[in-house]
């Protein structure tokens, strides 16, 4: 297959620099806040504390996201989504301004971080699956798998560039203005948004009950062995290594490293994750897919716990770096099972079904490694994350040899026919 298949369509170039910008601004925020809130408590529960506030709210409104994003005109709901982010991180510029400590006591600012990163859930719960669902309506059913590897790149570049520059700029210009840089790249993103034309509702029950649609939803992706043994596997993975949670304790408590080391440790596992990208768009992952996301998940348990014991800096780039590369496999798998696998007209359940799933387990991931770091000390939380991961896919792989002898190569010869 042409690697360069997907870049061939001009809306699906404008779909990636929308998709860029709009995970840079909000990596970068989630690491400026991270910071900016350790440093008002200094105490490593607080940054779990911000996992759960934008956990609950997409939790509790995944499923009924994914109903209205089926029901619903895609591009623009996008607009939606990032006009609503945009008010979000301008409210956070707000909260990071010089000064402001002096006028306002450090727990109201806390816990109106809290309560902005709180509504920044309810955006995210539609913002996944409509740019799934965006995707599907943009290329042919042939090239999903080419497409699903560029907009991953895209959006691990962006994991890059987001954190990277989020603590250069904490160090150069302080959280303030970082965030008025983050407030700008919302804006490009809903700029670059209405070069896409307004697309076409690919769901035949329109006006479908809404408890009728969210059953639907659950019971396709329940009795895909596919999809919920791909989506059940990442999400404990996640749920139990979220060690990059508590990076802002390991790069000022542990390694010293400052604002800067910790922008270079944040970035390192999507720095691994772009670079396994970049190469897949030639080396394609399909073949032996049961098999290869079990080992990617299985070595990144390894990297988690060797990150946890390291006391060298550069020990904990490079394990860091290679959970992102493993991380890498397993996102473009599990992305092309999702894709190839979701008929049209439920992309946005089946997207939602994978934001608490997965999406969601980032949050719970980072208030569990917060949490045991405050029973248990911070180096045994997250050797007791990356332990439990490994015990995890040890028994997907025993229980489930189904899943181990998954292969994608067929689905996406029949696409091929189709178109």
């Amino acid at each position: 297959m042409d690697p360069y298949a997907a870049l061939r369509y001009k809306e699906f170039n404008i779909f990636l620099l929308v998709r860029f910008a709009m995970v840079f601004a909000w990596s970068m925020q989630f690491i400026v806040i991270e910071w900016q809130v350790y440093s008002l408590t200094k105490d490593p529960l607080s940054l779990g504390i911000i996992g759960l506030m934008e956990v609950v709210p997409a939790v509790s409104m995944a499923l009924f996201a994914g109903h209205i994003v089926d029901q619903k005109e895609k591009r623009n709901l996008l607009v939606v989504c990032i006009a609503g982010f945009s008010v979000i991180s301008f409210g956070l510029f707000v909260l990071s301004w010089p000064g402001l400590e002096d006028s306002w006591e450090s727990t109201t600012i806390l816990y109106s971080i809290y309560a902005l990163v709180f509504l920044g859930g309810f955006v995210r719960s539609f913002l996944g699956p409509t740019i799934f669902s965006l995707i599907a309506l943009i290329v042919p059913k042939k090239i999903y798998p080419n497409a699903v590897t560029w907009s991953s790149s895209t959006w691990q570049l962006a994991s890059v560039l987001g954190p990277a520059l989020a603590g250069f700029s904490i160090s150069w210009i302080g959280v303030h203005w970082s965030m008025c840089v983050i407030f700008g790249f919302s804006l490009m993103a809903l700029i670059f948004l209405f070069q896409i034309p307004p697309k076409p509702i690919m769901n035949p029950k329109i006006g479908e009950p809404v408890f009728q649609s969210l059953k639907d939803g659950l019971k396709f992706v329940f009795g895909n062995k596919a999809i919920f043994g791909a989506l059940t596997l990442d999400m404990i993975a996640v749920l139990f290594g979220g060690a990059v949670a508590l990076l802002p304790v390991y790069a000022q408590d542990i390694l010293h490293v400052g604002s800067e080391g910790f922008g270079i440790l944040r970035a390192a596992p999507a720095v691994g994750a772009s670079i396994t990208m970049l190469g897949s768009t030639r080396f394609p992952m399909h073949k032996n897919a049961g098999k290869k996301l079990l080992m990617a998940v299985f070595a990144f348990g390894i990297c988690i716990i060797v990150f946890g014991l390291s006391e060298l800096f550069w020990l904990s780039v490079i394990a860091l770096f290679v959970s992102g590369a493993v991380d890498g496999i397993s996102m473009i798998i599990r992305q092309t099972i999702l894709q190839i696998k979701t008929p049209d007209n439920m992309r946005g359940r089946v997207a939602s079904v994978n934001s608490m799933f997965v999406g969601s387990s980032n949050e719970l991931g980072a208030f569990e490694s917060g949490l045991t770091a405050k029973l248990m000390g911070t180096v045994t939380a997250v050797v007791f994350g990356g332990c439990m991961t490994l015990l995890t896919v040890s028994a997907t792989a025993i229980a489930s040899p189904t899943f181990r002898r998954l292969d994608l190569q067929k689905d996406i010869e029949e696409h091929e026919k189709e178109d």
